[in-house]
């Protein structure tokens, strides 16, 4: 059997580490690059780990020679600095996606969406974003597409999932990692749906991308549905299942970012995507299913146990 190897920035992410853990169970060498391995490499999690800065092109090509695949999952933490950071990491992919003739797959996400592209938005509808950060997204996948590389666009709702990290609305807000569930931090509207993406699902759903690499058009782009909040009550309710009693629900603050703004960069890029939180925007999978069959989807109690006990949410279970 043919060795597959994949490149993987962003390993110690949500996206990137379930992408690098669903790929080597599929029978994959992984390499995984971080700018100082021995503070993340464990014989136990079966990646080799490579030095390398995702700002310096030569470190990622060299990390790529061999590579099939190349997973760009790095973003700078907590959005900042994106407008200066995103693009160049993404030049730095692409030239190794190139020297190493490699399939290069960027995560996507809602972001790029406005009002204009309809309640349904398929993978090829208009791009309208609200956003700085939706027209940076843009620009990555425009950037994809003029390059030339073999490329893939996969785009989901919000994560959520065992290692989510502090970017996700579920940790971040709903719920205070490595804590008991008292109280869920509620963002929504009533009666407004909202979509989420499993990371697993994800995961899966990239790799069984990557195994069609010879059905796959030279850039494509695909839409997840995920899981599909239909109004805005189904998460609070999984997570409430899950946790064996009533949780007391608080509305989110949104009044107050305009005040922390000034002295918490954050809030105001948690601000602009308000509008996802007040109008129901469900991408469409049409094309993924049509393309690969089925879409995976992890039954929804299933997913946010997996979440809650990865965060540090759920006790323990006895041992007799």
């Amino acid at each position: 059997m043919t060795t597959r190897t994949a490149l993987v920035l962003g390993a110690t992410g949500g996206v990137g580490g379930a992408v690098a853990r669903r790929l080597l169970t599929a029978g994959w060498t992984v390499r995984a690059l971080h700018r100082d391995p021995s503070r993340v490499a464990d014989e136990a999690d079966g990646l080799a780990w490579r030095r390398g800065d995702a700002m310096v092109p030569a470190e990622v090509v060299a990390a790529s020679v061999g590579a099939s695949l190349i997973v760009h999952a790095v973003n700078p933490p907590g959005y900042r600095d994106w407008d200066r950071l995103v693009l160049p990491m993404l030049e730095s992919s692409i030239a190794a996606a190139r020297a190493a003739e490699a399939r290069l797959i960027l995560p996507g996400n809602v972001y790029v969406y406005g009002a204009d592209a309809g309640p349904n938005p398929g993978a090829d509808a208009p791009r309208t974003p609200r956003t700085a950060k939706g027209r940076i997204r843009i620009a990555m996948e425009d950037r994809l597409r003029d390059s030339g590389v073999r490329s893939l666009v996969l785009r989901a709702g919000d994560f959520f999932g065992p290692r989510t990290t502090a970017n996700s609305w579920f940790s971040a807000a709903l719920v205070r990692p490595g804590k008991p569930v008292r109280r869920v931090l509620d963002p929504g509207t009533p009666g407004i749906g909202h979509q989420w993406a499993y990371l697993p699902d994800v995961a899966e759903t990239m790799v069984r991308l990557a195994e069609r690499e010879a059905d796959l058009p030279r850039f494509a782009t695909f839409n997840m549905d995920g899981h599909w909040d239909p109004d805005g009550r189904q998460m609070i309710a999984a997570i409430a299942r899950v946790v064996g009693r009533e949780v007391r629900v608080q509305r989110f603050p949104w009044g107050l970012l305009p005040l922390a703004a000034p002295f918490w960069p954050l809030a105001r890029e948690i601000g602009e995507m308000r509008y996802l939180w007040r109008e129901p925007l469900r991408m469409s999978h049409a094309g993924l299913v049509a393309f690969l069959g089925a879409e995976p989807q992890t039954p929804l109690d299933a997913a946010v146990r997996e979440t809650l006990a990865g965060l540090g949410c759920l006790p323990e279970p006895r041992v007799s």
